[in-house]
């Protein structure tokens, strides 16, 4: 009896590393029935040429809003991403007490740099505990696999109030969190994450509500995710919990840490790498999380969220657009926020700083900001204050943060226990796209640079992560699996042309990818969303995505 579909003519590749053997994948319903050659279905997707993978899967987005208003998960479900995690750094939307909803859309406005209006207008506010929000996606539907973290910022503000953004909390202020914690993981919940970073500000520039956590409530909450032997813990370090911390503790924790893990520029990266290669021997499972792609943002003056990370420009974020003008026109004001973005943590490269877009000065796009200033004779944030002031703050500039340098990135992605992330799909969706790094990682790095097998990297966008998480089912081309499936050419596969689309709500813009080069054919959950390199995201009857069990 034939299947529902069949694949048929392409090089399997099933995630585990192995090398491709030529095979037909049979599905029926949702899942892959046989795998094997000269297999029959009612309806034949031609792989001819191409190689025939696992679903990939995004451990690092930012969807936990978007999810309500574009459940296709754009640009995402595009780039033969059929999973993402949510809910990362902390910052999901769940739990949230409906008194909280606009310090909610605050933090992220500030943090993730998400229009306000966008939020408010999209967001549906039917859940307060996180297994309502849960509930309420797996309900509305989605095109393609989605799960979240419980995020610790809105964790405080449910138990906390606004105290959240103040204060240390109390022990039965963490026995409830802790509560809280364990109860979502045991509903679906992806795991437990938090950022203790001094770039994350929220509501005012205040430092957002897990920064004011003590290392008893850390600690509690990490063990309180640990015991429920599910998921993944994912932190980005601070003050509270440092490098060494994850390593020291993941060990007492029993469940896998993940935390970011950019190239920075001149090395400053190599300490953090030279621990991580300690530990190797140890088996400690903490998984610095890396990208392909370089780390750049398009922003305007009106938030300019690259040099929030100075004191000064922080001060500007609980003040109004006419305040943040005046300060631009004054002289004094410049050259004291710019001798104190010298003395910042991360200060900027304004050797890497280039004019983007710009209506009333075209001639001055992709113009290094560091070149005009040496023409003009002052200070390349003169420069840019100028040319914003006299668009009305509507230039957008492009810096250059990390990963930019090719070896460097290169020695990161070919390392021992890294798993593939940092899309940040969701987030700042108005300065940058990396939600293509799979189809980039993929062209670029593996047929133009060599960087390793095929086999290799398929592993790396599926079955890797997916073994991380314990997705039961999924992340392999396997006969009882799932039937998420990515068909690309090797040959051909490209992230595609990047453009700026006006489509969310509140009217607001976004950078997207959708028309990727060599993505043939993608199915989630033997539903094809992609066929014959034409998206059917649009034309869906269905959404076939489902919230991934954790085994």
């Amino acid at each position: 009896m034939p299947a529902d579909i069949v694949i048929r003519g392409g090089t399997v590749y099933d995630g585990s590393g192995s090398p491709g053997e030529r095979a037909d994948v049979a599905i029926d319903g949702s899942v892959i029935r046989e795998i094997g050659p000269d297999l029959r279905g009612e309806l034949e997707l031609d792989a001819t040429g191409c190689a025939v993978a696992p679903g990939f899967i995004d451990v690092h987005t930012h969807y936990d809003a978007q999810v309500f208003w574009d459940p296709a998960l754009r640009p995402s479900s595009s780039h033969g991403v059929t999973t993402v995690v949510a809910g990362n750094c902390g910052f999901a939307i769940a739990p949230t007490r409906p008194e909280h909803h606009d310090v909610i859309v605050r933090t992220l406005e500030n943090v993730e740099d998400m229009d306000p209006a966008t939020l408010t207008a999209g967001i549906a506010w039917e859940f307060e505990t996180f297994p309502e929000y849960m509930e309420l996606v797996k309900r509305r539907g989605t095109l393609i696999n989605y799960t979240a973290y419980i995020g610790h910022s809105p964790l405080r503000l449910y138990v906390m109030g606004d105290d959240a953004y103040e204060r240390a909390a109390n022990a039965d202020e963490i026995e409830r969190m802790c509560q809280l914690v364990t109860e979502a993981i045991e509903a679906g919940a992806a795991g437990f994450s938090t950022s203790f970073s001094f770039a994350h500000r929220g509501v005012d520039g205040k430092p957002v509500p897990s920064r004011f956590a003590e290392r008893d409530e850390v600690e509690a909450l990490f063990l309180a995710a640990g015991k429920t032997g599910k998921g993944v813990v994912l932190a980005t370090p601070g003050r509270q919990c440092s490098y060494p911390d994850f390593y020291e503790l993941q060990p007492r924790i029993g469940r896998p840490f993940t935390w970011p893990l950019f190239a920075a520029p001149d090395g400053k990266h190599r300490p953090q790498l030279e621990l991580h290669e300690k530990s190797l021997a140890e088996d400690v499972q903490v998984w610095p999380q890396v990208t392909p792609r370089p780390l750049t943002m398009q922003f305007t003056m009106a938030d300019a969220y690259n040099l929030n990370v100075g004191k000064v420009f922080g001060e500007l974020l609980e003040r109004s657009r006419d305040a943040r003008i005046a300060a631009y026109r004054d002289a004094a004001w410049r050259q004291r926020a710019a001798a104190d973005l010298e003395q910042a943590e991360m200060k900027p490269r304004w050797e890497t700083f280039e004019v983007s877009e710009s209506q009333l000065f075209p001639e001055l796009e992709g113009r290094r900001v560091v070149d005009l200033a040496r023409e003009r004779g002052c200070s390349p944030l003169d420069v840019m204050c100028e040319i914003a002031l006299a668009e009305d703050l509507k230039t957008r500039f492009r810096a250059y943060i990390a990963n930019d340098e090719v070896e460097a990135v290169r020695d990161l992605l070919t390392h021992d226990r890294v798993v593939l992330g940092l899309s940040d799909a969701g987030a700042h969706v108005d300065q940058l796209c990396d939600a293509p790094l799979y189809t980039d990682l993929l062209g670029k790095w593996v047929r133009e640079r060599a960087l390793m097998p095929l086999e290799k990297a398929v592993r790396k966008l599926s079955g890797e992560a997916a073994d991380l998480f314990g997705f039961a089912r999924r992340g392999y081309v396997r006969e009882g699996y799932w039937a998420d499936i990515c068909v690309f050419d090797p040959e051909t596969v490209d992230p595609g042309p990047l453009r700026r689309v006006r489509d969310f709500p509140a009217d607001a813009e976004r950078l997207t990818a959708e028309e990727p080069r060599g993505v043939r054919h993608v199915l989630v959950n033997g539903t094809p969303i992609r066929t014959d390199e034409h998206s059917r995201l649009d034309s869906l009857e269905t959404r076939p995505g489902m919230w991934p069990e954790i085994a």
